[in-house]
Protein backbone atom coordinates (compact mmCIF):
# COMPACT_ATOMS: atom_id res chain seq x y z
CA UNK A 1 0.00 0.00 0.00
CA UNK A 2 0.88 3.66 -0.17
CA UNK A 3 0.18 6.94 1.43
CA UNK A 4 -0.76 9.53 -0.81
CA UNK A 5 -0.81 13.06 0.58
CA UNK A 6 -2.36 16.75 -0.62
CA UNK A 7 -0.55 19.67 -0.20
CA UNK A 8 -1.87 22.86 0.70
CA UNK A 9 -5.46 22.11 -0.26
CA UNK A 10 -7.13 24.64 2.27
CA UNK A 11 -6.74 28.32 0.82
CA UNK A 12 -6.57 29.84 4.50
CA UNK A 13 -3.53 26.98 5.23
CA UNK A 14 -1.23 27.62 2.10
CA UNK A 15 -1.54 31.55 3.30
CA UNK A 16 -0.50 31.04 6.75
CA UNK A 17 2.50 29.14 5.36
CA UNK A 18 2.80 32.00 3.19
CA UNK A 19 2.74 29.60 0.15
CA UNK A 20 0.93 30.53 -3.17
CA UNK A 21 -2.51 28.61 -3.84
CA UNK A 22 -1.51 25.76 -6.03
CA UNK A 23 -3.84 26.04 -9.31
CA UNK A 24 -3.51 21.91 -9.57
CA UNK A 25 -3.36 19.33 -6.53
CA UNK A 26 0.37 19.43 -4.60
CA UNK A 27 1.06 15.92 -4.21
CA UNK A 28 3.60 14.21 -2.11
CA UNK A 29 4.27 9.98 -0.47
CA UNK A 30 4.79 8.58 2.41
CA UNK A 31 5.85 5.13 2.70
CA UNK A 32 3.98 2.63 5.18
CA UNK A 33 6.73 2.89 7.85
CA UNK A 34 4.84 6.39 8.53
CA UNK A 35 2.09 4.76 10.10
CA UNK A 36 1.74 4.89 13.60
CA UNK A 37 1.30 1.25 15.31
CA UNK A 38 -2.32 1.40 16.60
CA UNK A 39 -2.08 2.66 20.44
CA UNK A 40 1.32 3.60 20.35
CA UNK A 41 2.07 7.37 21.43
CA UNK A 42 4.39 9.44 18.90
CA UNK A 43 7.80 9.62 19.91
CA UNK A 44 8.98 13.06 19.25
CA UNK A 45 12.27 12.23 16.48
CA UNK A 46 15.88 13.71 17.85
CA UNK A 47 16.64 15.22 14.00
CA UNK A 48 14.10 17.88 14.89
CA UNK A 49 13.06 20.32 17.15
CA UNK A 50 9.88 21.67 15.53
CA UNK A 51 7.44 18.89 14.72
CA UNK A 52 4.12 20.30 13.59
CA UNK A 53 0.60 18.79 13.57
CA UNK A 54 -1.50 19.16 10.39
CA UNK A 55 -5.11 16.97 10.72
CA UNK A 56 -6.16 15.84 7.71
CA UNK A 57 -9.52 13.89 6.45
CA UNK A 58 -8.20 10.39 5.65
CA UNK A 59 -10.03 8.09 2.57
CA UNK A 60 -9.16 4.43 2.35
CA UNK A 61 -9.28 3.15 -1.57
CA UNK A 62 -11.11 -0.47 -1.76
CA UNK A 63 -11.24 -1.25 -5.45
CA UNK A 64 -7.50 -1.04 -7.87
CA UNK A 65 -8.27 1.62 -10.10
CA UNK A 66 -6.48 3.90 -13.05
CA UNK A 67 -7.56 7.27 -15.30
CA UNK A 68 -10.86 7.49 -12.31
CA UNK A 69 -13.00 9.87 -13.66
CA UNK A 70 -13.85 12.12 -11.01
CA UNK A 71 -17.95 11.09 -11.78
CA UNK A 72 -17.03 7.60 -10.52
CA UNK A 73 -14.40 8.13 -8.13
CA UNK A 74 -16.71 7.89 -5.03
CA UNK A 75 -16.84 4.27 -6.22
CA UNK A 76 -13.60 3.83 -5.25
CA UNK A 77 -13.79 4.37 -1.42
CA UNK A 78 -15.92 3.51 1.12
CA UNK A 79 -14.22 4.85 4.62
CA UNK A 80 -13.04 7.97 5.97
CA UNK A 81 -11.00 8.77 9.05
CA UNK A 82 -8.64 11.39 10.45
CA UNK A 83 -5.10 11.38 10.30
CA UNK A 84 -1.54 13.31 11.87
CA UNK A 85 0.20 14.49 8.99
CA UNK A 86 3.72 15.02 11.23
CA UNK A 87 6.19 17.50 9.51
CA UNK A 88 9.37 18.47 10.53
CA UNK A 89 9.13 21.78 9.75
CA UNK A 90 12.85 23.18 10.05
CA UNK A 91 14.11 20.46 7.88
CA UNK A 92 11.39 20.83 5.64
CA UNK A 93 12.48 25.14 5.36
CA UNK A 94 15.69 23.39 4.78
CA UNK A 95 14.54 21.39 1.84
CA UNK A 96 12.85 24.73 0.36
CA UNK A 97 15.78 26.55 0.86
CA UNK A 98 17.85 24.10 -1.49
CA UNK A 99 15.03 23.21 -3.68
CA UNK A 100 15.42 19.57 -2.30
CA UNK A 101 12.45 17.47 -1.85
CA UNK A 102 10.31 17.05 1.43
CA UNK A 103 10.31 13.42 2.23
CA UNK A 104 13.08 13.62 5.27
CA UNK A 105 10.35 16.46 6.42
CA UNK A 106 7.20 14.38 6.10
CA UNK A 107 7.57 10.59 5.50
CA UNK A 108 9.70 9.88 8.64
CA UNK A 109 8.85 6.81 10.73
CA UNK A 110 5.55 7.44 12.82
CA UNK A 111 4.38 10.69 10.89
CA UNK A 112 0.83 9.13 9.57
CA UNK A 113 -0.84 8.08 12.70
CA UNK A 114 -4.55 7.28 11.97
CA UNK A 115 -7.65 6.86 13.88
CA UNK A 116 -10.29 4.38 13.26
CA UNK A 117 -12.33 3.96 9.38
CA UNK A 118 -16.09 5.13 9.43
CA UNK A 119 -17.93 4.22 6.68
CA UNK A 120 -19.11 6.64 4.55
CA UNK A 121 -22.85 6.07 4.64
CA UNK A 122 -23.12 7.44 8.03
CA UNK A 123 -23.14 10.98 6.73
CA UNK A 124 -25.44 12.78 5.01
CA UNK A 125 -22.92 14.95 2.71
CA UNK A 126 -19.92 14.33 1.89
CA UNK A 127 -19.45 17.65 0.63
CA UNK A 128 -19.95 19.24 3.93
CA UNK A 129 -18.12 16.85 6.13
CA UNK A 130 -16.30 18.11 9.52
CA UNK A 131 -13.28 17.06 11.10
CA UNK A 132 -11.59 18.42 14.14
CA UNK A 133 -8.64 18.48 16.56
CA UNK A 134 -8.26 18.87 19.85
CA UNK A 135 -4.99 19.03 21.68
CA UNK A 136 -5.31 18.81 25.57
CA UNK A 137 -8.57 19.39 25.73
CA UNK A 138 -8.43 22.72 23.19
CA UNK A 139 -9.67 23.01 19.81
CA UNK A 140 -6.86 23.69 17.57
CA UNK A 141 -7.90 23.04 13.96
CA UNK A 142 -11.51 22.81 12.39
CA UNK A 143 -11.82 21.68 8.55
CA UNK A 144 -14.72 21.11 6.31
CA UNK A 145 -14.17 19.21 3.19
CA UNK A 146 -16.98 22.16 1.67
CA UNK A 147 -13.37 24.58 1.86
CA UNK A 148 -10.79 22.40 0.20
CA UNK A 149 -9.79 23.75 -3.24
CA UNK A 150 -9.93 20.18 -4.46
CA UNK A 151 -12.37 17.54 -3.53
CA UNK A 152 -11.75 13.98 -2.76
CA UNK A 153 -13.08 13.13 -5.88
CA UNK A 154 -11.15 15.59 -7.89
CA UNK A 155 -7.97 14.19 -6.18
CA UNK A 156 -8.91 10.94 -7.25
CA UNK A 157 -9.22 11.42 -10.66
CA UNK A 158 -5.98 13.80 -10.31
CA UNK A 159 -3.90 11.13 -8.45
CA UNK A 160 -5.24 8.23 -10.95
CA UNK A 161 -3.64 9.68 -13.85
CA UNK A 162 -0.12 9.30 -12.33
CA UNK A 163 -0.21 6.28 -9.98
CA UNK A 164 -2.83 3.06 -10.12
CA UNK A 165 -4.54 3.29 -7.03
CA UNK A 166 -4.76 -0.01 -5.35
CA UNK A 167 -6.71 -1.95 -2.27
CA UNK A 168 -5.43 -0.25 0.83
CA UNK A 169 -3.96 2.87 -0.61
CA UNK A 170 -4.61 6.08 1.91
CA UNK A 171 -5.29 9.57 0.81
CA UNK A 172 -4.27 12.37 3.14
CA UNK A 173 -6.49 14.92 1.54
CA UNK A 174 -5.01 18.37 3.03
CA UNK A 175 -5.05 20.46 6.28
CA UNK A 176 -6.78 23.21 6.78
CA UNK A 177 -5.14 26.71 8.87
CA UNK A 178 -4.64 26.22 12.74
CA UNK A 179 -1.17 23.85 12.57
CA UNK A 180 1.27 24.46 15.01
CA UNK A 181 4.21 22.64 16.90
CA UNK A 182 4.02 19.94 19.55
CA UNK A 183 5.62 19.14 22.29
CA UNK A 184 6.19 16.46 24.55
CA UNK A 185 3.22 15.42 27.10
CA UNK A 186 0.40 16.66 24.37
CA UNK A 187 -2.66 14.62 24.08
CA UNK A 188 -4.11 14.76 21.21
CA UNK A 189 -8.17 14.13 20.05
CA UNK A 190 -9.15 14.37 16.37
CA UNK A 191 -13.29 14.21 15.65
CA UNK A 192 -15.09 13.05 12.46
CA UNK A 193 -18.38 14.99 13.00
CA UNK A 194 -19.14 14.37 16.37
CA UNK A 195 -17.36 10.82 16.53
CA UNK A 196 -13.71 10.55 18.21
CA UNK A 197 -11.68 8.66 16.16
CA UNK A 198 -8.23 9.36 17.00
CA UNK A 199 -6.75 9.59 20.40
CA UNK A 200 -2.78 10.16 20.88
CA UNK A 201 0.07 11.16 23.10
CA UNK A 202 3.32 12.63 22.46
CA UNK A 203 6.12 10.88 24.20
Amino acid sequence: MKIICVGRNYAAHAKELNNPVPKEPVIFLKPDTALLPKSMPFFYPSFSKDIHYEAELVVKIDRVGKNISQKFANKYYSELTVGIDFTARDIQQECKEKGLPWERAKAFDGSAPLGKFIAKEKFQELEQLNFSLKINGENRQQGNTANMLFSIDAIIEYISQFFTLKIGDLIFTGTPEGVGPIVINDHFEAYLEEEKVLDLRIK
